[in-house]
């Protein structure tokens, strides 16, 4: 569209054109927490209707953002923000600065709190982007140009290579697993947990030669069938994680009642000889979670320690204080970390071992529209989010940053040696297997596309 000229008067009207995503837990009471408010996409030249500035909530409340200010590179261009509007937790807001000032090719947006005085966040770039600019991953990464305009919703963010080796090879043989193979997550160089989601499957995996088998000793050669605490029941199991507390796996429903979401974690005894396994303790998250269909649940989970999350600053949203495990008595010796496929964002919880209470400690934007597994590497501090076939099979790094959240650092495209695969399992071996500067990647497709449900690569070892 046509840019205005920088000296030219604006019209004195301002238009919004916003579009509330709706919260993530209902209609949260607006809550003040500029900090969570971010500049998250920029349109410069050949909008619709015009030039316009996408604001993100990455927060776990709604902000109200009456009369706030957007200025471009003058301070005499100012287009405020209408009274009433608020921005959900986890939502996108779209505002029509044009008729106000066009964005010129080399400009600046800068976001102030009411009055205009306060900055809030700011971006400039010296040239038109040919799509956009956005920040990567969505809501928390730094500004690129995008792979495509996404006005109103989660960026469309260009990947970088895969970090590791090209060449990706079958991990299994033939028919083993079928369909419905989900989660992944190694005990050790020697072990590695897998959970199918129908029905609800836990299996113990052991290497053979250059692939995984399900271990032929006590009792796991067919894998074991999950139970809830009560003994009965079928939970669709789509993630794993092997902890201090024992194999903990997270839930979308009961699939004796599969049209009914049911979001439960669970926990397991790894070490029992029993045929089928009842969860030792479960923990019901389904009212403290956004509503979702019966089959876009509790995709993933992982684990962080404690050690690691104080040392890093980590901020708890419960509290509004650094992170201080001794809060929460009962809760064992980490955050577990839930992903909801439904909306791709992540939980961090406390989960008191001792029976199903829960505290939400933080709420984070995965920067995908949906995330299917959570792998926390050690060596690096990094908390993984892998994506499906609906994302290209990108993963996404995220970590602590300065403010003590977890943020979006990266994106990455799947290896080039990998088909677009419906991978919902996704695993990084220790830090101990690093052979020549590489380590295994393990990924696991639902789909058993031709026959086999694993497929291993390599990462390239970081510390």
């Amino acid at each position: 569209m046509r840019k205005y000229s920088r000296g030219k008067v604006r019209f004195a009207v301002a238009a919004v054109l916003a579009v509330v995503a709706v919260g993530l837990f209902g209609m949260p009471a607006v809550a003040q927490g500029p900090a969570d408010v971010r500049i998250n996409e920029v349109e410069s030249s050949g909008g619709s209707p015009g030039d316009w500035v996408e604001l993100a909530n990455i927060g776990s409340a709604a902000v109200d953002i009456s009369g706030w200010v957007v200025k471009d590179n003058d301070d005499s261009h100012v287009f405020t923000v209408a009274s009433g509007t608020s921005l959900a937790a986890g939502g996108h807001l779209v505002l029509d600065v044009d008729p106000v000032f066009g964005l010129g090719s080399s400009d600046s947006v800068r976001l102030y709190q009411p009055g205009g005085t306060t900055l809030v966040d700011s971006y400039t770039w010296t040239s038109h982007a040919s799509t956009t600019y956005g920040r990567c991953p969505d809501g928390t990464g730094s500004f690129t140009t995008t792979a495509s305009s996404t006005r109103g919703a989660a960026n469309a963010c260009p990947p970088t290579a895969w970090p590791g080796g090209s060449a990706v090879s079958v991990a299994d043989d033939a028919s083993v697993f079928g369909t419905n193979l989900s989660g992944l997550s190694f005990q050790s160089s020697g072990v590695l947990w897998a959970v199918k989601n129908g029905p609800g499957t836990l299996y113990r995996l052991v290497p053979n030669g250059a692939k995984w088998q399900p271990d032929t000793t006590g009792g796991w050669a067919s894998g074991k069938a999950l139970h809830y605490a009560g003994g009965t029941g079928d939970p669709d199991a789509e993630g794993v994680v092997t902890t201090p507390d024992g194999v903990v796996v997270s839930t979308e429903r009961d699939n004796s009642n599969s049209g009914v979401s049911l979001l439960k974690v669970l926990r397991y005894d790894g070490s029992s000889t029993a045929t089928s396994l009842t969860a030792t303790a479960e923990w019901n998250l389904t009212s403290d979670l956004p509503a979702v269909a019966a089959n876009s649940g509790l995709e993933a989970i992982s684990w962080i320690p404690d050690s690691y999350l104080t040392a890093h600053g980590f901020h708890d949203e419960h509290t509004n204080t650094a992170y201080d495990p001794a809060a929460y008595s009962g809760h064992g010796s980490g955050l577990y970390f839930v992903g909801l496929e439904a909306n791709g964002t992540v939980y961090a919880y406390a989960l008191n071992q001792n029976g199903g209470g829960y505290t939400r400690i933080a709420t984070v934007a995965s920067g995908f529209a949906a995330v299917m597994d959570l792998e926390y590497e050690p060596a690096t501090g990094h908390l993984w989010a892998e994506c499906d076939d609906t994302c290209q099979g990108r993963t996404a790094t995220l970590d602590i940053n300065a403010a003590g959240r977890l943020a979006g650092t990266a994106v990455y495209a799947r290896p080039t040696g990998m088909s677009n695969y419906n991978n919902e399992g996704f695993a990084l071996a220790p830090a101990g297997t690093c052979s020549a500067g590489h380590k295994p990647v393990v990924w696991s497709d639902d789909d058993n596309d031709s026959s086999h449900a694993l497929r291993s690569g390599t990462l390239n070892c970081t510390s």
